[in-house]
């Protein structure tokens, strides 16, 4: 059973920093490329960034390039998302997934192709 299982979620001052990190298990996990979106109430799940699955090609949303940084390691089984000069918008539920490599010619934008999905992790920034 493949599972995704977020971490390092909380609650963070406008301004700082939070780093994010998933662990993968049930699946190989080098032959997926992850991504991290998020999902604020009443709003719609967004792409925030992903990663190939060698890291050589990485990919932001506009809102949060040169604050986010995504980054694996496939010894460890783990892609984490590190966070910093955190706004208000940036408070949502954020949710790490998986879509299989050979997908590499679809963006990674979109949420379709993405087989699993983690439970999510709540950032929350204050103002």
């Amino acid at each position: 059973q493949v599972q995704l299982v977020e971490s390092g979620g909380g609650l963070v001052q406008s301004g700082g920093s939070l780093s994010l990190s998933c662990a993968a298990s049930g699946l190989t996990f080098s032959r997926y490329a992850m991504g991290w979106f998020r999902q604020a109430p009443g709003k719609e799940r967004t792409f925030v960034a992903a990663i190939s699955w060698n890291g050589d090609i990485r990919d932001y949303a506009d809102s949060v390039q040169d604050r986010f940084t995504i980054a694996r390691d496939n010894a460890k089984n783990t892609v984490d998302l590190r966070m910093n000069s955190l706004k208000s918008e940036d408070t949502a539920v954020y949710y790490c997934a998986a879509r299989e490599a050979a997908y590499s010619g679809i963006s990674y934008r979109s949420r379709t192709n993405y087989a699993y999905w983690g439970q999510g992790t709540q950032v929350s920034v204050s103002s």
